[in-house]
């Protein structure tokens, strides 16, 4: 099936006479006949569904259809993009390992990295998304467990060269993990460019509508965890029956470790209800995404040409530095977020946002209506200036999220606050 098909065919088949919707099973249980039956789904956490702290049989479907967008062989859904990121990271990295990430992430994704990773004993370096594979090499130590990386960076727009890190990477047997969250599956698949391990806030495109807050981890089912770099996947594991991830479940041996140990003991998972309201996003995904891109590609030729935008970064742009990997990696167009700087301080920026009138202001992004956000005095004002100066972020940037309203609309909504 084609994308559009699989956000409203995969993940749910309903069976003769039942709903022709994905039902919500908004229970915390589920009963079984024997004691037994009960017992080998703890030996076997595949064959049914126990208890919705670690699965549930809405958000099953979810999961289906989102690694099915992705190319992956499974996936498990979160309550928020920051739960993914952790348990992605989690997953293959304990106390005294390292991740080496790109420094053009999200905010508080670099908060969860340089600080409280630091406290569980992990240590994350940091590396220009654009540096050479000798320098990301370098940077790769023996206790190196990942590298993580965002599709199209969080607010600054840098277009990741998937391949390149994907072949550093495995170069250095360790897995790639890359944050999707953006572009979603229907402007790039991380998996078919190399990428191990991709995860996403659903928060985002996904969910489309600002309803749910959520978050989602794929596997690629592709990575080898049987070098010898990660005995967590490859010895017994004693919290849970000895079970032996590479030996048991050879196909998708991350996601089911994920499961088992780490959202068992965290219980960051979404309910039946965060389910079902995040595949009414995904059903239109794929229309959306396409308006989205229109829509962006036609604001940012305004900013574009505006006076008094001092520049605008946008990868679909022809004179941008990231127009050609984004034809590679994203030739369906590069989502509706652009970040623009204005000519003039942070006063005067934040002037120009409180004059806005259909654009709302908000701590969102990739939301159906058109919305801004000054990151330097938001969602990055937890970074120091130099933090903010790697993030690509000066005190005059405004993250611009364009929406599915009219686009003559949103223009004139921008113009009359600047002028």
């Amino acid at each position: 099936m084609k994308d559009e098909t699989k956000c409203l065919h995969s993940g749910y088949t309903p069976q003769n006479g039942g709903p022709g919707v994905m039902p919500i099973y908004q229970s915390t249980t589920f009963r079984f006949n024997s004691t037994e039956e009960i017992a080998a789904v703890f030996d076997d956490p595949t064959k049914a569904h126990i208890y919705s702290r670690f699965t549930n049989p809405t958000v099953d479907c979810v999961e289906k259809k989102i690694a099915d967008l992705e190319n992956g062989v499974a996936a498990m859904c979160t309550t928020s993009g920051q739960a993914a990121s952790l348990i992605s990271v989690l997953n293959l990295a304990s106390a005294g390992d390292r991740i080496l990430s790109t420094s053009a992430i999200y905010g508080g994704t670099v908060n969860l990295f340089a600080v409280t990773l630091k406290k569980f004993g992990i240590e994350v370096d940091f590396i220009d998304v654009d540096s050479s594979e000798e320098e990301i090499k370098s940077k790769i130590k023996p206790n190196t467990k990942a590298i993580f990386a965002e599709t199209l960076t969080n607010p600054s727009l840098q277009v990741l060269d998937i391949e390149k890190y994907a072949k550093v990477a495995h170069n250095n047997r360790i897995p790639l993990i890359v944050d999707n969250t953006f572009p979603t599956p229907i402007l790039c698949k991380p998996i078919n460019f190399g990428a191990d391990i991709v995860i996403h806030s659903t928060t985002k495109y996904m969910d489309g509508h600002a309803l749910q807050v959520g978050g989602v981890i794929v596997d690629s089912g592709k990575f080898d965890y049987t070098s010898g770099k990660f005995p967590d996947f490859t010895e017994p594991d004693k919290s849970y029956h000895g079970m032996i991830y590479t030996k048991d479940y050879p196909t998708c041996p991350y996601i089911i470790k994920a499961r088992a140990q780490l959202m068992r003991d965290f219980g960051c998972y979404p309910s039946g209800m965060s389910g079902f309201l995040l595949n009414i996003g995904l059903e239109t995904l794929a229309i959306r995404m396409e308006k989205y891109c229109e829509n962006g590609l036609k604001l940012a030729e305004f900013f574009n040409s505006h006076p008094k935008i001092e520049s605008v970064n946008y990868p679909n742009l022809k004179n941008n530095k990231y127009y050609n990997l984004a034809q590679k990696y994203l030739p369906k167009g590069t989502s509706g977020v652009m970040s623009i700087t204005l000519k003039g301080d942070k006063t005067e920026t934040i002037k120009f946002m409180d004059k806005l009138k259909l654009a709302s202001k908000e701590v969102h992004v990739a939301d159906i209506r058109t919305c801004v956000l000054h990151p330097a005095s938001s969602t990055h004002r937890q970074l120091t200036d130099e933090q903010l100066t790697n993030c690509g972020i000066n005190p005059s940037m405004v993250r611009v999220s364009t929406g599915l309203e009219n686009i003559d609309d949103i223009i004139q909504d921008f113009e009359q606050a600047l002028s």
